[in-house]
């Protein structure tokens, strides 16, 4: 039997692929080297599944940067509304948070991954978990995609490709795409960690462990370039770890640390306190030093930022916490407040794909046509998800990635 369809990779692209084939009659077969689909789902936004932003397509095209466009198609045809409406008709009613995150009211990953699961089952889409690959190969002659498992060669006119990319692989995301695609003619972008902490060997930072800044300003900074723009910026929420930190705002910059050469020689670069503008904050500082009273160093910086957070400043601009708040000299008070709006934390790298929720590089976009996920290479083949070179800020974006293209390939095969 050659099936109309064989889709490697049962995550959220790959299922959502499947159960569109399927639904528009294809005789479809869901290929899944796990015993249970969907695992990466389960781990997602804690284990309740930040399933997609609450932005409109334009606001999702825009925060994947100029790469943004490749995803217009995908995500006209199903963007976030529509998302949100194929989960409630599956019986997962889901919420907006304050931050713009769309989660299951449930705050249940598990009830995703069956909602899914669910559609897969109902278009009549055949699942065959627990079934490595082998080997994937193209017969020149018939065109057919010939799939070899330790048990069978499958056969199938048609090959979706949506096995991930290489984070989280205790789920099982090893990196196998790649491989495939390029024995079938692709190009790979070498796949580097994202949405990965920030690692940093300063004994500073890592005292820290535990605090967080709800608002920090950070950019990506080599030292080395001066001259140049920041690697990648953001703001938002910090918080520091024992390795070094982590949050959103240090997820989303972390891709410019894991594709960098020499990722040692970098800095991220935090603004503190940046709502507030920097003669506004010098003049509260020197407001503060000048109050009566026979005040300690120590408790200087208490009014703006966590009290550990203000005595490692201190120590940084080596000033004594015991330090009489009269005796401030004005190139201290300046010094405090530069390290305020420019602490530099060195960086050593990231933590790589063991902790990465999602992967840089992958299937170069300019090699699949944006309208249907079809391999303008490989005859039949089309990708979806994470595989593609395509990555974007934590928020539910990439889930909405996962979503559209995967609907788009299984709309188009």
């Amino acid at each position: 039997m050659i099936w109309d369809v064989a889709i490697i990779g049962a995550g959220p692209a790959g299922m959502m692929a499947a159960a569109r084939a399927a639904e528009r009659g294809k005789r479809s077969l869901l290929i899944e080297k796990n015993r249970e689909p969907g695992a990466k789902i389960l781990l997602s936004g804690g284990s309740r599944c930040n399933l997609a932003p609450a932005d409109g397509p334009c606001g999702v095209v825009e925060a994947f940067g100029p790469a943004g466009r490749f995803l217009h198609s995908a995500l006209a045809a199903f963007g976030p509304r529509q998302a949100v409406e194929m989960f409630e008709a599956e019986g997962v009613p889901t919420k907006v948070e304050p931050n713009g995150k769309i989660f299951p009211a449930s705050d249940r990953a598990a009830d995703v991954r069956a909602a899914l699961m669910r559609r897969v089952k109902r278009a009549g889409c055949v699942l065959a978990p627990a079934e490595p690959l082998l080997d994937v190969k193209r017969n020149e002659t018939t065109g057919v995609f010939q799939l070899t498992t330790a048990d069978r060669m499958i056969e199938s006119a048609n090959l979706v490709l949506a096995t991930g990319g290489r984070s989280y692989p205790s789920c099982g995301t090893t990196g196998d795409g790649y491989r495939w695609a390029a024995a079938l003619g692709h190009r790979v972008v070498p796949p580097r960690a994202a949405l990965v902490p920030i690692t940093s060997h300063a004994a500073w930072v890592t005292a820290l462990q535990g605090v967080t800044l709800p608002d920090v300003a950070v950019e990506v900074v080599d030292p080395s370039e001066a001259e140049s723009p920041p690697l990648a910026a953001g703001r938002g929420a910090m918080l520091f770890a024992h390795f070094g930190v982590s949050g959103p705002v240090v997820l989303n910059v972390s891709h410019a640390v894991s594709g960098h050469g020499r990722p040692a020689s970098l800095l991220l670069r935090c603004n503190l306190l940046p709502a507030m503008k920097e003669p506004e904050f010098d003049a509260l500082l020197a407001r503060e030093l000048a109050a009566p009273g026979r005040r300690r160093a120590g408790t200087l910086l208490d009014r703006w930022l966590p009290h550990r957070v203000g005595l490692t400043l201190l120590e940084l601009a080596d000033v004594s916490p015991e330090a009489p708040l009269g005796e401030f000299s004005k190139a201290r008070r300046r010094r405090l407040a530069q390290l305020v709006r420019r602490l530099d934390v060195p960086v050593s790298g990231t933590m790589g794909f063991r902790k990465a929720e999602v992967t840089a590089g992958g299937i170069p976009l300019d090699e699949v046509d944006s309208r249907s996920m079809r391999s303008r290479i490989v005859p039949n083949l089309y990708f979806a998800g994470e595989l593609l070179d395509l990555n974007g800020p934590e928020g539910g974006y990439n889930f909405m990635a996962a979503f559209c293209t995967g609907r788009l390939a299984g709309d188009s095969v």
